[in-house]
């Protein structure tokens, strides 16, 4: 399957967790794309049979999460009814809930159809996600 990672952490660049995750997935024999939502515009999105978005919440209170999201899921027209799955990396006790709910709500504006969710505690727990992808 051809799935595209969509990276939105609080900061650029791709995180570990990531990493582990798509190493997951790649075990499974996928083929996997890492799009960061800070450096692209997400126009390659339509092509992708599965989208896994993973974020991280911004602020400590509130489960606020980066802007991006949106810019980069907004951009790609075409993805009503893909399939998908929203991940949201543990950063703190509270708000971790909320902060995944707030991914999905933004996936769901776009007419992306979430079939998992999750969240993603360490690197080894996001490597063993990516496994059960397509399986």
């Amino acid at each position: 399957m051809r799935i595209a990672v969509v990276s939105a952490p609080k900061h650029q660049g791709v995180p570990e967790y990531i990493k582990s995750l798509v190493k997951g997935m790649e075990a499974m024999g996928h083929r996997v794309d890492i799009i960061d939502a800070w450096t692209e515009d997400g126009m390659r999105l339509p092509g992708y049979e599965y989208i896994a978005v993973c974020a991280e919440s911004v602020s400590f209170w509130g489960g606020k999460i980066p802007v991006v999201l949106g810019k980069v899921l907004g951009a790609g027209s075409g993805l009503v009814g893909k399939k998908s799955a929203a991940f949201i990396k543990k950063t703190g006790p509270l708000f971790v809930t909320k902060a995944l709910w707030n991914v999905m709500k933004v996936m769901e504006k776009e007419g992306m159809k979430i079939n998992w969710s999750e969240i993603i505690l360490n690197p080894s727990h996001a490597e063993a996600l990516g496994k059960r992808i397509g399986a």
